[in-house]
């Protein structure tokens, strides 16, 4: 039986390397379904930063989504193709916009800071919708050219699927270690402790509202790199990324994957497109059959999909 230090390196490692490998043997439209998975799942472990980590369920995450795509929608409208810049700028706006929704939330409890958060996405939302001369309203914001990267002096570009699924691999493994890095440092510790009692955090000099703060924010960032590949990827920013359901997305991966796993949340939007896109050939309700596998595993994997098996199969540890 594998033990679980030996399972955290070999199972990352072996995960990357299917994820380098797989554009190469699997056709075109999977590969744009695989893109969307990784982009999800860098979403889904962001928002689990709060939820698996700080105890903190928050259904407001597609306005930082959606404002990393807009970000970049707009600045590639104006002529601004700097792919760094643009995800630099996307990942600030995500963060400023998350920081000023997290001073008035994070003082909130359980279902209170689930539905202001919910209100704040929801204004967020409205305004999309309606500022039609900014947001292009209902319409959402097209994207008619993609930035490059000059790479030891070649000049890659993003337009076909397998180069835009490289860059979207690239960038969501670097946010991912980043990730992981914050939920193993002292800081990560902290969070966990702050899940677990927050007034003993307190107790002992921990500032409780500053720390959930710094998690919603780092959350809101990483959200909004998820948000910035997106537009890139889908050539288009709509008010739909802001809307609750919307949100309600990484929770559900999360929920399936599991949320006491680094990389539950990542399986999770693995399991959540497969059963997508094999129900909806059968019929356009996929909804409510998805609904009926949540329930299932809910019931029977309260840890999640992947965390049930990870405990079972691994000797338990530290996340």
């Amino acid at each position: 039986m594998l033990t679980q230090k030996r399972y955290q390196l070999l199972g990352p490692a072996l995960l990357t390397l299917l994820l380098i490998v797989a554009p190469l043997v699997i056709p075109i439209y999977w590969t744009m379904i695989l893109s969307e998975i990784l982009i999800m799942g860098l979403m889904a472990i962001s928002f689990n930063l709060l939820l698996g980590y700080t105890g903190l369920l928050s259904f407001g995450q597609g306005a930082f989504f959606g404002l990393g795509a807009y970000s970049t929608a707009l600045m590639l409208q104006g002529g601004y193709e700097n792919l760094f810049l643009i995800l630099l700028v996307g990942m600030l706006v995500a963060m400023l916009a998350s920081l000023v929704v997290g001073f008035f939330s994070v003082q909130l409890d359980e279902i209170f800071f689930a539905m202001i958060t919910l209100g704040f996405g929801m204004l967020f939302f409205s305004v999309a919708h309606n500022w039609f001369d900014v947001t292009g309203g209902s319409d959402g914001l097209p994207v008619f050219s993609l930035p490059s990267l000059n790479l030891f002096g070649f000049q890659l570009t993003f337009y076909a699927p397998v180069n835009m699924y490289y860059l979207v691999f690239v960038l969501v493994f670097i946010g991912c270690s980043l990730l992981w890095l914050i939920v193993h440092s002292p800081f990560g510790l902290v969070l966990k402790a702050l899940r677990e009692n927050k007034q003993r955090v307190s107790f002992i000099g921990g500032n409780v509202k500053l720390l959930r703060i710094a998690a919603f924010a780092i959350s809101g960032a990483f959200t909004g790199l998820a948000g910035v590949l997106f537009c890139l990827f889908n050539n288009m920013a709509t008010p739909e990324f802001m809307h609750w359901s919307f949100s309600a997305k990484p929770v559900i991966m999360s929920v399936i994957g599991g949320t006491g796993v680094f990389l539950g949340p990542l399986f999770g939007a693995a399991i959540f497109f497969f059963l997508e896109q094999v129900i909806i050939q059968f019929t356009e309700n996929w909804m409510f059959f998805l609904g009926l596998v949540l329930v299932f595993i809910v019931l029977f994997f309260p840890e999640g999909v992947f965390g049930t098996l990870r405990n079972k199969f691994f000797k338990q540890g530290s996340k």
